[in-house]
């Protein structure tokens, strides 16, 4: 399993370097940014286009359709319209959810800016979401965006995973480590 997702990492890697050069070529980084958003937000809603990009069932020819519909209905830049298209000629489809996150680390990384991962036993108001983002971006020296779940089962505080840094002020992990060291003690 692990062996599957480092091949579709590397696939996912090649393409998105390739569309990213092209797109810093020609000038269209912004438009690059907006279509892999609206196909991020398109595979969260549509379960139908997430079946069909990972089924092995659907042609060649009937994929190459598909996504060509697809991407002049969402109004796809020709960049992003002709890869897909690619892809789906070269049965590669299966890896545009990691190719749409190669994308975004690229376009990231050339704006100077970073992904932060935040997991919090509560929804983060505004003020706590940019007071996290500000003193992480005080901490790392870049702007710092934030990907923000809800994980009830916390019970409190947050989980901040930055890069290769994980912070984790959880009170599940203070009781699990306060529970290691009664252990330890008895």
């Amino acid at each position: 399993m692990a062996e599957a997702v480092s091949i579709s990492q590397g696939i996912a890697a090649r393409y998105a370097t390739a569309l990213f050069e092209l797109a810093k070529e020609d000038g269209t980084l912004a438009a690059l940014e907006a279509d892999a958003d609206a196909l991020k937000a398109t595979l969260v809603t549509s379960p139908d286009l997430g079946a069909m990009i990972a089924s092995p069932i659907i042609s060649r020819a009937e994929q190459t359709s598909a996504i060509g519909a697809i991407a002049v209905k969402m109004g796809l830049g020709p960049l992003v319209a002709n890869t897909l298209a690619l892809m789906a000629e070269k049965r590669r489809l299966f890896t545009l959810p990691q190719l749409l996150a190669e994308i975004d680390a690229r376009i990231a990384e050339e704006k100077g800016e970073m992904t932060a991962d935040v997991t919090a036993a509560t929804a983060l108001s505004a003020a706590q979401t940019k007071k996290l983002a500000d003193t992480l971006k005080a901490k790392v020296g870049k702007t710092v965006k934030l990907n923000t779940t809800v994980d009830e089962s916390l019970i409190g505080g947050m989980i901040v995973r930055l890069g290769s840094t994980m912070i984790d002020t959880s009170v599940r992990s203070q009781l699990a480590a306060l529970q290691n060291a009664m252990k330890e003690v008895g």
